[in-house]
């Protein structure tokens, strides 16, 4: 009598499992194939494209009404899975701090990622992003306090396609002025 009862909540205990753990998300091929990488791999210095912030973003949560594009700074990209600022982008946010200094204006730092990877991963990258550009400016004398930032992740991608062109330019940080 006392088999039974033991053998019946080993069964649903190994059903609980099965349950709990067949429903797992199968990672992507980059996800699957990614290597650490080591601290000089991340430093890796790189050009990059420096376009000026003209479109507010369509629809969606991620569009507020308090706030509005700053079009006198410059968005900032960086490299695949990498969230370190290249020369580049590191001259951009001089000129960006220079305005804010000038200004006093208040701004939120969006950061953004290209589709490819989780959605956990990639908010989490655009998260660093975002706090990489934040710590470059407060070193530049931009005070913390005004500024805040955010990550969407792959969430609003500024070019719809699944080119290497596209993705780059998804990979960016950008600013929008707080009221």
């Amino acid at each position: 009598m006392q088999l039974k009862a033991v053998l019946k909540l080993s069964v649903l205990l190994v059903l609980a499992l099965v349950l709990t753990v067949g429903c797992a998300k199968k990672p992507t091929e980059d996800e699957a194939n990614k290597v650490p990488q080591t601290d000089m791999q991340q430093q890796k210095i790189v050009d990059v494209s420096e376009q000026p912030v003209t479109e507010q973003n369509k629809g969606g949560a991620a569009s507020s009404a308090v706030s509005k594009v700053v079009s006198s700074l410059m968005r900032v990209n960086f490299e695949y899975d990498q969230y370190v600022l290249t020369a580049g982008a590191r001259a951009t946010l001089k000129n960006n701090a220079a305005y804010l200094n000038a200004k006093g204006a208040r701004v939120q730092i969006e950061g953004h990622c290209d589709e490819r990877g989780s959605d956990e991963y990639n908010l989490a990258l655009g998260e660093k992003r975002a706090l990489a550009v934040k710590n470059y400016l407060v070193s530049l004398g931009v005070p913390a306090n005004r500024m805040s930032i955010i990550s969407y992740g792959e969430e609003i991608p500024l070019v719809m396609a699944s080119t290497e062109e596209a993705w780059a330019q998804n990979r960016r940080a950008e600013f929008k002025e707080l009221n």
